[in-house]
């Protein structure tokens, strides 16, 4: 999913290509997340990063799960 894990640790967030998911990648991105289940915060931090880019380039894949972003209505698009 992610060319460049290491590039990720420092904090950057991923560049996402929706077309690069299945319903498979969210679904277990979104466990994850719920599960909080991470050795730490920046590994739950760039699957929340993932989530929100699909979310915002309008992947179906991610409306299931919109509950995780705790996204506002005016929230950048």
């Amino acid at each position: 999913m992610v060319d460049n894990p290491s590039k990720d640790v420092v904090g950057e967030a991923p560049e996402v290509d929706p077309s690069k998911f299945t319903a498979s990648d969210v679904a277990a991105i979104a466990d994850r997340l719920e599960r909080d289940d991470y050795a730490n915060a920046f590994e739950s931090l760039n699957d929340w990063h993932i989530l929100r880019s699909l979310a915002f380039k309008g992947s179906e894949l991610a409306e299931p799960y919109r509950h995780l972003l705790d996204l506002e209505a005016f929230d950048e698009c």
